[in-house]
């Protein structure tokens, strides 16, 4: 089964994103991967502490390395997104951007 990095924004409104990331881990697991989504970290750290982001952050990146692709998702790349994207050129890893097209096509609902 392929792994794919789910990339989507978190902080600001972090409750909102979180909703965001689940409908975003429901389209992976439905196309038959295995995503890994270092977002929900956010339940067992605190995303606007500095040190808590640190660790979240961390741990995320370690991750890549076992991933087939990432999947990015959302409209916004924000600087954490941006690391992690430079982090997979360093990798090869392929990068692929997933519409909301593609996600409404797959599980239906309404728009994020």
């Amino acid at each position: 089964m392929k792994k794919v990095y789910v990339c989507a924004p978190l902080g600001g409104n972090i409750e909102q994103n979180l909703k965001k990331v689940k409908t975003y881990t429901e389209y992976a697991l439905r196309c038959g991967t295995a995503p890994v989504v270092p977002h929900f970290y956010a339940l067992c750290l605190d995303d606007n502490a500095p040190k808590d982001r640190e660790i979240g952050l961390a741990a995320g990146m370690s991750l890549l390395w076992l991933c087939d692709e990432v999947w990015v998702f959302g409209d916004t790349v924000t600087e954490g997104m941006r690391a992690e994207l430079k982090f997979c050129k360093n990798l090869n890893i392929r990068v692929r951007k997933i519409t909301e097209k593609e996600i409404q096509k797959a599980i239906g609902g309404n728009p994020l």
